[in-house]
């Protein structure tokens, strides 16, 4: 088959989880014998185009910078984005039979919808997330939340092929309008399955994800401050880079940690595994995750998790039933710290027990609880949130 493929980013010169999904993604239906095409921003150097194996990477809009000086998300880059597809798409959309997109950022979507009437390709969507009305103006704004929910509500209703990752997401995209039932693909994971072997865990905590605002990485130094009143010997690393980088930096040189937290930026994926294979557990203060890839890898490496409950979904633990994983509401700094030692002991055993040394189930629930087991359905309809334990309403910052 001859496919398109639709993202404003492509991993490594910019780096994400989607990042790198669709960059795998690329590669693999190439290996399998499909023609593959992949559009995208310029984010290189035009003198040294990207070598992808076996697929054409064409940037159709030009170098912008994704994220304003408030930390939030550009429109201007999604526009001409969106433009650029529609571009090449109304000249060129005759010669792949499928144009595969992820939702995000929109404008995209309503171009493949538009030059799709007249070349008649599939169209396939991931909606890795759907935003509600409320979230949409607390990050844009009264007026500019209420058009860029508008402008998702179009998409919803363009005709496609729709894939969501979460139950959540899913019953959210049917209510934005979707016209077809939309396919529920829960697991997504793109690594080894070899159940890892039992090793000593340091003391580190690890934190890896962009620096922006919803991530909130600068809260993990004040944490580990605190787990070091009682564990001197406690350290950690914050992966990832963004435009609060400065703000993590900062708040290690406030919580006097300099010594024991490294921010290094991005790093290669190997040197992300092997920190994953030994940290004591991994933490994603987020208060907004599509999906939390990092979650699903920390787990595939038997390290405990400890993660917030994001207002617009949880990251997916993709657990089993005496799995590590644990949520707690808006935590704060000290409830981190208290969630991060009480992980396992410095030099534990980390995969001592059997789900903590299994890889993710295809299966696994976007809506996993504390306690590892996925919350049953109910006869009405999708399965019911469970409220928030005593003690983690007690580390919500008052």
């Amino acid at each position: 088959m001859r496919i398109c493929i639709l993202y404003d980013c492509l991993f490594p010169w910019t780096v994400g989880g989607a990042e790198r999904w669709y960059r795998n993604l690329a590669e693999r239906l190439a290996a399998d014998g499909h023609g593959v095409t992949y559009l995208t921003r310029l984010q290189w150097d035009p003198a040294e185009p990207p070598e992808v194996p076996g697929v054409r990477v064409l940037a159709v809009s030009g170098t912008d910078e994704l994220y304003g000086e408030d930390g939030n998300r550009r429109i201007v880059p999604p526009l001409r984005f969106g433009r650029g597809v529609l571009r090449h798409l109304w000249r060129h959309g005759g010669d792949y039979d499928v144009v595969h997109t992820a939702s995000f950022p929109y404008f995209s979507v309503l171009a493949a919808g538009l030059a799709r009437r007249r070349h008649r390709f599939g169209l396939v969507v991931d909606w890795h997330e759907v935003w509600s009305r409320h979230y949409w103006r607390e990050y844009l704004g009264p007026l500019a939340g209420a058009l860029g929910h508008e402008v998702q509500r179009l998409c919803a209703r363009v005709p496609q092929h729709a894939f969501c990752f979460s139950r959540l997401h899913r019953d959210r995209l049917l209510e934005e309008g979707l016209r077809s039932a939309p396919e529920l693909l829960e697991g997504e994971y793109a690594g080894d399955l070899t159940a890892p072997e039992p090793n000593d865990a340091a003391p580190v905590v690890l934190f890896a994800g962009r620096h922006i605002r919803e991530k909130r990485a600068h809260t993990v130094p004040p944490a580990i401050a605190h787990a070091r009143r009682t564990a001197p010997e406690l350290t950690g690393v914050v992966f990832g880079d963004g435009p609060e980088r400065g703000r993590v930096e900062d708040a290690v040189r406030a919580a006097g940690v300099q010594d024991a937290v490294q921010v290094p930026g991005f790093v290669g994926h190997d040197v992300l595994d092997a920190a994953l294979r030994t940290a004591l557990c991994s933490v994603l203060p987020s208060t907004r995750e599509g999906y939390g890839m990092i979650v699903v890898e920390a787990g595939s490496r038997a390290r405990p998790r400890s993660s917030s409950a994001p207002r617009t979904t949880r990251p997916s633990s993709s657990s089993r039933k005496g799995s590590t994983a644990s949520w707690s509401t808006a935590p704060s700094p000290r409830c981190w710290a208290r969630r991060s030692c009480g992980c396992a002991p410095p030099g534990g055993r980390c995969a001592s027990r059997r789900a903590r040394g299994s890889p993710p189930t295809p299966g696994g629930s976007a809506s996993s609880t504390r306690s590892g087991r996925s919350p049953r359905p109910t006869r009405a309809g999708p399965a019911r949130a469970r409220r928030p334990r005593r003690s983690a309403r007690r580390c919500a910052p008052r």
